[in-house]
């Protein structure tokens, strides 16, 4: 077996230069509208393909789940507040599951 630590220094070298290998690679600014386009977008869908997986895994039932998403995506789309959309998006999970568990 294998020492543990070696493993935790071949992570932190890897992030290391996933990290600085684009700021000493990279000097001038990116002009590309494309590029930036694609740039501009990788948090989001990042955030989105890290999220969206958690939230169907949520609860015990992948229906009341979806139905708590929809809610949230309705509610956020017409720009309501965060807490208003995160409130509703659990009150229709509860309701849901409620209305599955008595059948």
């Amino acid at each position: 077996m294998r020492s543990p630590y070696m493993y935790i220094a071949v992570m932190a070298i890897v992030t290391y230069l996933i990290r600085v290998l684009p700021l000493t690679l990279i000097r001038k600014e990116i002009t590309n509208k494309f590029v930036k386009s694609f740039l501009y977008y990788v948090p989001f869908a990042t955030l989105a393909a890290m999220t969206f997986p958690a939230i169907l895994n949520a609860s015990d039932y992948m229906v009341s789940s979806l139905v708590g998403f929809i809610v949230a995506l309705v509610l956020a789309i017409r720009n309501k507040s965060l807490l208003t959309v995160a409130a509703s998006g659990c009150i229709a999970v509860f309701i849901v599951e409620l209305i599955i568990q008595l059948m």
